[in-house]
């Protein structure tokens, strides 16, 4: 088939490789813009149009598309039998939508109508989830409410990070795709209503979701921060400061209010909700300081039992 493909970030690379070696024609690629990144605040070109440019297939990056004349007269005049929907970013408008003969195809990193929104994977993992999937689905106006049209089952590693899920994800994903459109192009697949009942929300992300709530179990901490990596990640306050916790873990001590440190040799630990549980934090960094362990961190702050975190 002929295909427009919307994309931006390295988890819809996989499936623009899968859906050419599939041997659609991409005629077309639409991502973000090129953006500033990096300390040396540098243009970084988005991972799908490096994967597009790879293969020859012409890009645009427009910063809108609603009411994109020029944009819309492009795609009209490829012509596309459908137009794959990957992580693009952007809202897909009506007339987009109407476009393709057989609709705006999208990937979307959930079971649904569980999850839908902005950060699917992320919030699956904050939530302590042992499940999940991938979703193809046509698009419709709504926020991830579309016909349903295949659903790939996966499970989550209890010690399993966000990053970690998208890249598995992304793999299945790809494939999911590809028999999506093989269906599609048969006539043989038929979408199917979404459960409004069972819908869940998975709202973008803030840096305020990264704020550690030691009134939290230590087991709902710790899920929070596996599905918040790379960001916003977790952090709190030591001594007025922002204290980011890169690693951390599920201890099993108790008597600790919620909050409070206790130093014990080289471990730290914090109290948090619940009769029984810590979260150990193994790797920190204090603002303005670098990344160390909590072993170094302890020796070079004299943080001692009974400080509390988030003042």
């Amino acid at each position: 088939m002929r295909l427009v493909f919307c994309g931006t970030p390295e988890f819809a690379v996989g499936t623009l490789e899968a859906v050419i070696a599939a041997g659609h024609e991409v005629a077309l690629a639409v991502t973000q813009p090129d953006r500033v990144a990096g300390r040396g605040m540098e243009m970084h070109a988005p991972p799908v149009k490096q994967a597009a440019a790879a293969h020859g297939i012409a890009v645009v990056q427009p910063e809108k598309i609603r009411e994109n004349t020029e944009f819309r007269a492009r795609l009209e005049l490829v012509r596309p039998d459908a137009i794959v929907v990957v992580a693009y970013g952007r809202i897909i408008p009506q007339w987009m939508l109407e476009l393709p003969r057989l609709g705006c195809i999208n990937l979307h990193g959930s079971l649904l109508p569980k999850y839908r929104g902005a950060a699917p994977v992320q919030w699956a993992v904050a939530n302590g989830e042992r499940e999940t999937g991938v979703t193809t689905m046509r698009l419709d106006e709504g926020l991830d409410t579309g016909e349903i049209l295949l659903a790939r089952e996966t499970t989550i590693g209890a010690d399993e990070t966000a990053a970690e899920v998208f890249r598995s994800l992304a793999g299945v994903g790809a494939e999911l795709t590809v028999e999506t459109l093989a269906g599609l192009e048969a006539g043989t697949l038929v979408g199917r209503k979404q459960d409004e009942a069972q819908a869940t929300l998975a709202p973008i992300l803030t840096r305020e979701d990264g704020a550690i709530d030691f009134s939290r179990t230590a087991r709902q901490i710790y899920d929070r921060w596996r599905g918040f990596r790379p960001w916003p990640g977790a952090h709190t306050l030591l001594r007025g400061k922002k204290l980011i916790v890169h690693r951390m873990r599920v201890g099993t001590e108790s008597g600790i209010a919620e909050g409070v440190l206790r130093v014990v040799g080289e471990e730290m630990a914090a109290g948090c909700g619940g009769s029984v549980g810590v979260v150990v934090f193994d790797e920190v960094q204090l603002e303005g300081k670098r990344r160390m362990s909590a072993a170094d961190f302890l020796r070079g702050f004299q943080v001692r039992s009974g400080e509390r975190l988030g003042l």
